[in-house]
């Protein structure tokens, strides 16, 4: 086998096998949640490009500094699935069917969303944090960011993208998205992707820590490991598919 084929399997095999097995056998019925999640996200998309609708779409789902902590705790769970208005509506819908859809067949549905709202989570209050610091501190935003509607379904999409690559053994893709986000950082100062560094930290906090509670269980996982043939959720030391 050539380098690029032994290198592709060395690092999505695991990941790959883990996928395709549920979705040659239940198709679409493999991700319901992943479905759900394109549908509402395509319809708070059409209902905000209307002229009814766009008030009702920012008062439900749209997160910025300026608004009350609580009130956005409170839309911050919907805000995931509230496209930008400013960037094409497919690239988030298949960003959502791609990501959110092998997630859910790794992880499970409500780990998923779980991990989605935490990345969410961070990168809102990382935001608040970012206008108390000021533009002068490193990592610090500008008082007019504050009026910016925090990122949508992209920081829970980067999120659970470099999770899911991280917890099955593809330490390329995790440190290639992680680097693409860094350079966005660099290149574009706004808040958006401000928000995905900040998201990326906090979904590197989950990992840690449940890395600590498994071995703290006395579960010490061998490395991830691919071969052909092998199944998981049996010897590779991750869970069992959940769907």
């Amino acid at each position: 086998m050539r380098a690029p084929g032994r290198w592709a399997r060395a690092e999505w095999g695991l990941l790959y096998v883990t996928v395709r097995e549920p979705l040659l056998k239940r198709r679409l019925a493999a991700v319901p949640m992943t479905g759900g999640a394109v549908c509402l996200t395509a319809l708070l998309q059409y209902v905000q490009n209307q002229s009814w609708g766009y008030r009702f779409v920012q008062d439900v789902g749209a997160v910025r500094v300026q608004d009350p902590l609580w009130l956005a705790l409170l839309r911050t769970p919907l805000s995931l699935y509230v496209p930008a208005l400013d960037l094409p509506v497919w690239g988030a819908l298949a960003q959502i069917l791609f990501v959110f859809g092998i997630a859910e067949i790794c992880l499970g549905w409500w780990r998923t969303l779980a991990i989605a709202y935490a990345a969410t989570l961070a990168g809102t209050l990382y935001a608040r944090l970012g206008i108390a610091f000021g533009p002068h501190v490193p990592f610090g935003l500008p008082g007019s960011d504050a009026r910016v509607v925090d990122t949508g379904p992209s920081a829970a999409v980067v999120g659970l993208a470099v999770f899911v690559a991280w917890r099955y053994g593809a330490q390329v893709t995790a440190a290639a998205v992680t680097l693409a986000i860094v350079v966005e950082v660099l290149l574009k100062e706004n808040l958006a992707g401000k928000e995905h560094l900040a998201a990326l930290l906090g979904v590197a906090v989950l990992g840690v820590a449940a890395a600590a509670g498994r071995h703290g269980c006395g579960r010490r996982p061998p490395p991830c490991q691919w071969r052909p043939g092998r199944r998981t959720g049996r010897g590779s030391g991750l869970p069992p598919i959940q769907s």
